[in-house]
């Protein structure tokens, strides 16, 4: 009995293990695949800019200076449009500023919809601090007036100035955000089913990703819903029993999952010296040599004065310069053939370089076809 007992339990515990095995296993496949509302969009759902031109008031003493004929013209005319006449040479602008408004607009937002908003400052106002956008309108690229916009401005700083020139400043004080700012006042029309069809188009254009999300719509709904036109389009027939639900039928078809692939790629920053390394970045065996010509120059002021009771002579500011060079031996180093990321990543360590440098080496790599990826500069 005994002897059974513990053969049975053997067994449920190795059934448990292939369980947890396959279970753990099952995300790990899973991670190569993304849903399809997260690789591309809808065709018709790209969001449309907007710009405008406004007032912010309300400014404590930071708006656009005295100079600034353009804002005292907008008050003027503001003020006109409300009744009041008053010649733009009297007033005075240190409390409000001239901005540049700008916001996107989806094309499938409805007349009441809300957008955030972005203000700019367009002259020399130093803070726009507890500022108020007065209503301005903002027109798309044809001119059309498609969003008004008001509201409280937040720029997420300060900037405090203590006097004697001493001030301290917490993020970017000229420009802000209005939450929820923009009235939607006309609708653009945007239509993302056309003729009972749908398009989906990648963020990353590739045929392969394009070819695995058809064929991942089409294993569900059927041979020949989706189609792939090129590498970013996948054009797909809503089946008739979902023409009464198309809506449901497209969050449905979002959150299938596909493989997606990309070129092999390596970003380099020249500015900042960074290095990203993309995946499936492969380096053919190479030899490089390393080495750096440093020079330093540096300068030393020292003061040549008379003796202390001398009735001639000025004391004078003598500059000492001194020249160091420094030839480091260069560095001759195998790169041998890579396969994964690890590897690229082990050899660029392996360089001892700085990521300038590097960045030197992967573009000398590329011309001598080592590097297998393609290089972007940015």
């Amino acid at each position: 009995m005994f002897g059974n007992s513990r053969s049975k339990w053997t067994g449920y515990a190795v059934l448990v293990c292939v369980v947890a095995f396959s279970w753990h296993a099952n995300p790990v496949m899973a991670q190569d695949n993304s849903r399809i509302k997260d690789l591309a969009y809808l065709e018709g759902t790209t969001e449309e800019p907007l710009v405008g031109y406004g007032l912010v008031v309300g400014l404590n003493g930071t708006g656009d200076g005295y100079s600034v004929e353009n804002t005292a013209n907008s008050i003027a005319t503001l003020l006109e449009k409300l009744d009041v006449t008053i010649s733009p040479r009297d007033l005075k602008a240190k409390n409000v500023a001239a901005v540049i408004v700008t916001g996107t607009l989806d094309p499938n937002l409805n007349v009441g919809g809300k957008i955030d908003v972005k203000v700019s400052s367009l002259n020399d106002a130093t803070s726009l601090e507890g500022g108020h956008l007065v209503m301005t309108p903002l027109r798309a690229a044809d001119g059309t007036l498609c969003v008004l916009a008001q509201g409280s401005v937040s720029i997420g700083g300060f900037n405090v100035k203590s006097g004697a020139g001493n001030s301290y400043r917490k993020n970017h004080t000229q420009a802000g955000l209005v939450t929820n700012g923009g009235s939607v006042k006309v609708k653009l029309n945007g239509s993302f089913m056309r003729g009972g069809q749908v398009a989906w188009l990648l963020h990353n254009p590739d045929f392969i990703t394009a070819s695995e999300v058809a064929t991942s719509i089409n294993a569900l709904y059927g041979q020949g819903t989706a189609q792939a036109k090129d590498s970013q389009r996948i054009l797909v027939t809503i089946p008739v029993e979902e023409n009464t639900n198309p809506v449901g039928f497209i969050a449905r078809m979002s959150e299938l999952t596909a493989r997606s692939d990309a070129v092999a790629r390596v970003v380099v920053n020249e500015r900042t010296g960074t290095i990203i390394v993309g995946k499936n970045v492969k380096l053919k065996e190479a030899a490089v040599a390393h080495g750096n010509l440093k020079v330093v120059v540096s300068t030393y002021y020292d003061v040549s004065q008379p003796s202390s009771f001398s009735r001639r002579g000025d004391t004078v500011v003598v500059p000492d310069i001194n020249t160091d060079v420094e030839d480091r031996d260069a560095r001759v180093l195998r790169v041998p053939d890579t396969s994964t990321v690890a590897d690229v990543v082990g050899v660029l360590n392996d360089i001892g370089a700085s990521p300038r440098d590097i960045i030197a080496i992967l573009e000398a790599l590329k011309r001598a076809g080592s590097l297998q990826a393609e290089l972007i500069l940015m």
